[in-house]
């Protein structure tokens, strides 16, 4: 089709589509493949110039770590129960939002001022959505699938135009997993409510459903 690619791209876009896809399945696999993914996708980005999307795998790496030890241990320390997937609390919702708010707006000015970026919100913006994601991820927040549809939405034209056509292609095929993925979730969810009763939120009660363990 006459695009130019390299290694780099197709081996990110190869892991990157492994590791949503394991995400999808709930399996425990998904962030060490999720690793791989963000070291090649550090050099791709910053050969392109899209320096925030680049950083954002540094911090990838990290949220992975926390995201690998969470889904082992049921985010509590001393345990090793797996941690179940929930709803978002409106809570969490709000400090999501501003905290993606505050990143999206600090990373755009630093973008536009200190790098030769020529898409300093977009890009900005594919990182805060990104990050809002991940965290969500880490923690087995259901919508947290939303945010990785809207990240792809905003990401699959940001890479046409900057000609990283087998990212987009890519990003394309992230569009049918999340939806895969949010399905998936959405049935282990309802199967813990049925079984619990709950609402699959962390309540003011204290109470907090179970889902299936994550597969080794």
């Amino acid at each position: 089709m006459g695009w130019q690619t390299s290694w780099t791209e197709i081996l990110g876009a190869a892991t990157g589509a492994l590791c949503v896809w394991l995400v999808a399945r709930q399996h425990i696999a998904n962030w060490p493949i999720g690793i791989a993914n963000n070291v090649f996708f550090i050099v791709l980005f910053a050969q392109a110039g899209l320096y925030a999307d680049a950083g954002l795998q540094i911090v990838f790496i990290a949220l992975a770590a926390y995201g690998w030890w969470s889904w082992t241990h049921g985010g509590g320390p001393g345990t090793a129960e797996a941690l179940p997937v929930r709803r978002t609390t409106g809570t969490e919702w709000a400090a999501l939002a501003a905290a993606g708010a505050v990143g999206v707006l600090a990373l755009t000015l630093l973008l536009d001022g200190v790098t030769d970026s020529t898409v300093p919100f977009w890009d900005a913006l594919a990182t805060g959505l990104s990050l809002m994601a991940t965290y969500g991820q880490c923690r087995k927040l259901l919508e947290s699938w939303w945010l990785w549809i809207a990240t792809d939405l905003v990401s699959v034209p940001l890479y046409v135009h900057k000609g990283l056509y087998v990212t987009a292609l890519l990003y394309v095929g992230f569009l049918t997993l999340c939806v895969t993925g949010l399905i998936g979730w959405r049935r282990a969810l309802s199967a813990t409510e049925a079984t619990d009763g709950t609402d699959g939120t962390d309540g003011t009660d204290g109470t907090r459903g179970r889902t299936p363990a994550v597969t080794a």
